[in-house]
């Protein structure tokens, strides 16, 4: 086995020289798989653009906000605090910005205009989750605390050498002044190459702030659920549950890795959670599947499961959620 340049710790249930899934442990795909995929893909075909009402933030507010930004980025504002996971402000999410999935529509929050980020929740480090290019903004801008899973300290560095960075374990937790941040497991994979699979660790996040709380999944796949009731039996049920509804086909390639719109469903139970909120869809074309494809299988989801469509929004970017005061 290849060396982990990224981390090198004791071993436990989910590492062993390179980190696994547990939920149950699954394969990699090969390059058979993926040449299997381009050969029988039947992809749709996305927009040019889509237009998109930007937001400008509060500085700060009382109770919680979600702002959302685009894909997986959004901006959580709780206990006084403003965060903001997996920030993607590049026109692509690749190693080059000459190629590679290219957004469809901008971010819902110009740049400029995000209000002092005090952490940055970073789940893993696939290029439309962690977006190097914006993580130097972010530091020289804002020198955000940023918080992620076991590894991938490396990678931020390489990114912003003076980044303020913490790392966690699955089910570690981070306090910050006014909430807490645990780090909790995901279904999912890491790379940033073809030599670095699994070397840095995926997570969620699970924020409680007072009497509010918030989970973003980050990226993950439904597996057999063990993960999400267990999350509920160990952290209680989320006021509001940030899930990935897109880049689900086809599904023989990707349900290991991420949800479609009836498994982000079926979390939202598992989890008890209050209301839920899709991310993950419309920005980047990563799959199969078209863009509003996700919207309108989340629509028939709650359908056939009696759930109120107002309890599991889609929002485009610039959709901005009040949970509470």
């Amino acid at each position: 086995m290849r060396k982990n340049r990224y981390y090198d710790g004791p071993t436990s249930d989910h590492f062993n020289g390179r980190f696994f899934n547990i939920a149950p442990e699954t394969r990699d795909k090969t390059f058979a798989d993926i040449r299997q995929w381009r050969k029988t893909s039947q992809r749709a075909r996305w927009p040019a653009h889509v237009p998109v009402q930007t937001t400008v933030p509060a500085q700060r507010v009382t109770g919680t906000r979600i702002t959302l930004v685009g894909h997986a980025t959004a901006l959580i504002q709780t206990g006084g605090l403003n965060l903001l996971t997996d920030p993607v402000w590049s026109d692509r999410c690749s190693p080059v910005q000459f190629a590679g999935p290219k957004r469809v529509c901008a971010p819902g929050v110009r740049f400029d205009d995000l209000p002092p980020i005090d952490a940055v929740l970073l789940s893993h480090n696939h290029y439309d989750h962690l977006d190097a290019a914006t993580i130097r903004r972010l530091v020289a801008r804002h020198d955000p605390l940023i918080i992620t899973p076991l590894g991938n300290d490396t990678l931020v560095r390489r990114a912003a050498r003076r980044a303020r960075i913490v790392t966690g374990d699955w089910w570690d937790s981070h306090t910050l002044p006014g909430a807490t941040v645990t780090f909790v497991p995901a279904q999912h994979w890491s790379a940033r190459g073809i030599t670095d699979a699994r070397m840095a660790l995926w997570c969620g996040f699970h924020v409680r702030a007072g009497d509010h709380s918030v989970y973003f999944a980050g990226d993950t796949g439904y597996g057999d659920g063990s993960l999400f009731t267990t999350m509920r039996a160990r952290l209680g049920s989320p006021d509001v549950a940030l899930l990935p509804i897109g880049a689900y086909a086809p599904r023989w390639f990707m349900a290991d890795q991420h949800t479609d719109p009836a498994e982000a469903v079926r979390i939202m139970q598992d989890l008890g959670a209050t209301r839920a909120i899709g991310i993950h869809w419309g920005v980047f074309p990563l799959s199969d599947e078209g863009r509003d494809d996700p919207v309108r299988a989340l629509a028939h989801a709650l359908a056939e499961t009696g759930i109120a469509p107002s309890r599991f929004r889609h929002d485009e970017p610039g959709g901005v959620v009040d949970i509470g005061v």
